[in-house]
């Protein structure tokens, strides 16, 4: 395959995982009454019931995983997935969506430097223009949202305050977890990225349900009554969301961004990362019944036009294996 269609092919499938990723912003804010702590291990129960019966399917190439690929698989499941949905779903809740999508939008400048730092080159010559648009892209969105927290009265600063904070959480977690991923799957060319998908699902379903009951005797032994046990007040519609999210974005969404992975230097895959965040705005104003006003329609704009650039830069050298640690 040339350089150009694999980033073709890659951006396809960096957008589509976006898309599907997007739609993990949403479910806080359907669910409202459900604590973050449900729903990360909710999720996390469901993605890993899922990824049972594509085991059994896949179980050849399941197999053929060593001991230090179960090992990096229940790392990536425990930070990418459990902590990072913890953070997110939490900071969604205290903040409202736009603020934690804005400090999440950030990571493709993050990834990119990070990546570069750790050695994996591309110019920063060739970088700069990219980072430029999308990070004044994400500024542009920042300052519309802010102006848009100002002036509603009901707002809390001190509870957007602890959205921001979780937000900045999830943020580290998922800066870590696709230059992990992307070096591991890099470091053997065999590993299918739904194969390793699917060893995510199956190495989080015994950490979520733990969780996920730890949850439900905290609930029971303190008492209060305001949850009921042990699917909340809404138990089918909190099921069906589980469930999709379960499919769509972490098993569909983690095997697209798998592929793009395999396809794509980190630093570009890194910045393209932006189609979450442009998904994850769309479906939040779809939510609230309206367009963006001006200031943020140009910084979505310029994060298209980000995304367009960084799929110019040429492929970087490849970066080391990651030792089984």
């Amino acid at each position: 395959m040339s350089d150009r269609d694999a980033n073709v092919s890659g951006a396809l499938y960096a957008l589509a995982a976006g898309l599907l990723w997007g739609l993990v912003f949403v479910v806080p804010l359907l669910l409202p009454e459900y604590p973050a702590v449900a729903l990360s291990f909710g999720r996390y129960v469901a993605f890993g019931v899922i990824a049972i019966p594509l085991a059994w399917l896949d179980r050849a190439q399941l197999r053929g995983l060593s001991r230090a690929d179960w090992i990096e698989a229940t790392k990536l499941a425990l930070v990418g997935n459990v902590l990072y949905y913890l953070c997110l779903a939490a900071a969604i809740q205290r903040a409202g969506a736009p603020l934690p999508t804005m400090i999440i939008g950030t990571l493709p400048v993050v990834i990119a430097l990070v990546s570069n730092a750790r050695g994996e080159r591309v110019a920063w010559s060739r970088l700069a223009p990219s980072l430029a648009l999308i990070a004044t892209g994400i500024a542009l969105v920042n300052r519309a949202e802010w102006q848009a927290l100002r002036a509603d009265p009901s707002a809390d600063p001190r509870r957007y305050a602890i959205g921001g904070l979780l937000a900045i959480g999830a943020l580290v977690c998922w800066t870590w977890y696709p230059i992990r991923n992307a070096a591991w799957l890099r470091a053997s060319r065999a590993r299918s990225a739904s194969t390793w998908a699917t060893a995510q699902g199956v190495v989080t379903l015994p950490i979520a349900a733990i969780g996920y009951a730890g949850f439900v005797a905290w609930s029971a032994l303190s008492g209060t009554g305001e949850f009921p046990l042990p699917l909340g007040p809404t138990p089918s519609r909190f099921v069906f969301a589980m469930l999709a999210v379960g499919l769509l974005a972490s098993w569909m969404g983690a095997t697209c961004w798998n592929r793009a992975s395999q396809r794509l230097p980190t630093q570009i895959a890194g910045q393209l990362i932006v189609f979450e965040t442009l998904a994850a705005l769309s479906y939040a104003f779809v939510l609230r019944g309206r367009l963006p006003d001006a200031m943020a329609l140009a910084g979505i704009v310029l994060l298209v036009v980000g995304v367009a650039w960084a799929l110019r830069s040429p492929r970087s050298t490849p970066i080391a294996p990651l030792e089984s640690t």
